[in-house]
């Protein structure tokens, strides 16, 4: 019994998770999550309260997932800490030269929508944004042991590359092409440059 509850829970979050990535959170209707998952409405509220409660499930879901696999990238072994980092970058930028209905990041989809809509998801995207940062930022301090990033404020080049990168996939979305992305990857690489080069 336990497991069903558990699957059609996840099955609501990843349904909705698909549609919201595309279409947003205010150009999903509740009935039509409920009917692409194939899930009564009574099933719908016996695991949330509200839409407003889903998306905040939601964007936690996402950001559980998205951190361990930020955790296994910058876990690896073999590669020094720059590698690593500019190995997440690359499949940032990979992964938004996919269709749009191929991206996953609810991040850039849903920041600006939600902010003034709702606190609760504002909180959630803020607090995972947050996270983010943080690792990227022991990636960095990381580099600067093993000698393969230059030196400096690692929590300040962090928040710096992450604010670039959203601004770039904001932009890429509007012009509907790679290219400030691709800027995005030149200038990271740049600030990224090692002392020892």
């Amino acid at each position: 019994m336990k497991q069903n509850y558990d699957n059609t829970r996840q099955h609501l979050l990843d349904t909705g998770h698909r549609m919201m990535v595309v279409k947003g959170f205010t150009g999903v209707g509740l009935n039509e999550i409920l009917q692409a998952a194939s899930v009564p409405k009574g099933s719908f509220y016996h695991y949330f309260k509200s839409k407003e409660q889903f998306g905040q499930s939601l964007l936690e879901d996402y950001f559980r997932n998205y951190l361990a696999n930020m955790d296994e990238r910058f876990a690896v072994t073999g590669n020094t800490a720059r590698e690593r980092l500019m190995g997440y970058w690359q499949k940032w930028l990979d992964s938004y030269c996919e269709p749009c209905d191929e991206q996953k990041c609810l991040v850039v989809k849903l920041s600006a929508e939600v902010a003034d809509l709702s606190e609760s998801m504002r909180l959630t995207l803020r607090d995972g944004a947050d996270q983010i940062i943080d690792r990227i930022a022991a990636c960095i301090e990381q580099g600067q042991r093993d000698m393969s990033l230059p030196q400096g404020d690692a929590y300040r080049t962090a928040t710096a590359l992450y604010q670039l990168w959203l601004g770039a996939s904001l932009l890429s979305k509007l012009h509907r092409n790679s290219r400030s992305l691709e800027n995005a990857m030149a200038t990271t690489q740049t600030m990224l440059a090692s002392d020892k080069a």
